[in-house]
């Protein structure tokens, strides 16, 4: 590297890479006082100014003035140096040009590598600070490979990992295909920035509904809560503030298409779509959907409530290996213990003459099978 090629791309880091000239300089200096150590076996104090105006590079040794000298290396006599200049005085520092004759190629070699390695440097930041921002975001990327571990996903300028245990276990992923996925961390690693990426985060469901749900991206729909069993089922309790808006109808989208559009991206996860309620004996209704609720007991104290549905409904209720009621216990976060109605009736917990609830919730809660 020329001088004046040193120069102009130190120019263009500053313009491009926002890499201040100055600390390039104080680098390069830096490490071709350890290039003159290192390849001149010298042991002494050195210093290597860098002309930012010429490009030229100069090695000067540093010696103290002292009365007697022990270590040539490091000392220069008070006689000696008033030789050089007469204002010298006992415990100034000397300093004597020693560039070795062919120490431009070395310093041109070692300036190209601290240049490159600060390049590398701000690119990973600039990478970084852009990744940093989209935590917990959603984003498109291309499966590029994987092994054991990782899907590796390009994200543009990077690329992501999806490890196993964020991999929705109904799909099968092949180079070259396009997936969504949810940026749950970025970190700064030695290797540069590390992008971890999810198909199973609860967040990524979030994401799906903002970007297919104007209502909910622009606030007048709000997700309360979510709960998911990746590739399985998911619940998903939204609630406006607006009485005019249909929190439920505005997700499910005319025809089905927005809730569609998600289901088709997690290949075929059905998800519940219930209304929110401050009420939680209404919300707890709501989230055992599709099933019908003919009572809920609510014990605030240990933060459970006892559910009581028709008898043709208990299976429907609890679900398939109780996934419906799990699912509903974690979207309220509130115990669900679910009777069938011949049973509370045993128990005297429910009578028949009681309204039931059904008849609210009927209407609100949304399924896609």
């Amino acid at each position: 590297m020329k001088s004046s090629d040193l120069l102009d791309a130190l120019t263009v880091l500053e313009k491009e890479k926002g890499i201040s000239k100055d600390i390039i300089v104080e680098a390069i200096e830096a490490a071709l006082i350890s290039a003159y150590k290192r390849n001149f076996h010298q042991a002494q104090n050195v210093r290597v100014d860098f002309n930012q105006d010429t490009g030229s590079i100069r090695v000067f040794a540093r010696k103290d003035v002292v009365e007697e000298v022990e270590d040539v290396r490091l000392e220069i006599s008070l006689d000696d140096a008033k030789d050089i200049d007469p204002q010298y005085e006992l415990e100034d520092i000397v300093e004597i040009e020693v560039t070795p004759r062919n120490f431009g190629r070395i310093a041109a070699q070692t300036a190209k590598q601290v240049v490159t390695q600060r390049v590398r440097e701000a690119e990973r930041g600039i990478i970084f600070s852009e990744f940093i921002d989209r935590e917990d975001d959603i984003m498109t990327g291309i499966v590029q490979r994987q092994d054991h571990r990782f899907i590796y996903v390009d994200l543009g300028r990077i690329e992501a990992l999806l490890p196993a245990g964020e991999q929705m276990p109904n799909e099968t992923y092949h180079s070259h295909d396009r997936i969504k996925v949810y940026v749950t961390k970025v970190e700064k690693t030695t290797k540069g920035p590390q992008v971890m990426v999810s198909r199973t985060h609860p967040g990524l469901l979030k994401r799906l509904f903002e970007l297919e749900v104007p209502e909910i991206f622009d606030g007048t729909v709000e997700v309360k809560s979510i709960s998911r069993e990746a590739g399985d089922r998911s619940k998903i309790a939204v609630h406006a503030e607006d009485p005019e808006v249909d929190p439920v109808g505005s997700c499910v989208g005319q025809r089905g298409q927005r809730v569609q559009a998600i289901v088709n991206e997690l290949k075929g996860e059905k998800i519940d779509i219930v209304s929110w309620s401050e009420d939680i004996v209404e919300y707890v209704a709501n989230a055992l959907s599709p099933s019908k609720v003919l009572k809920v007991n609510v014990d605030e104290e240990n933060k459970m409530t006892q559910v009581i549905v028709p008898d043709y409904q208990l299976s429907l209720a609890i679900g398939k290996r109780g996934q419906n009621a799990r699912l509903a216990a974690k979207l309220t976060g509130w115990k669900i213990d679910i009777k069938s109605q011949s049973e509370a009736e045993e128990q005297g917990i429910y009578s028949p003459d009681e309204a039931p609830l059904f008849e609210e919730n009927e209407s609100e809660d949304s399924e896609l099978d």
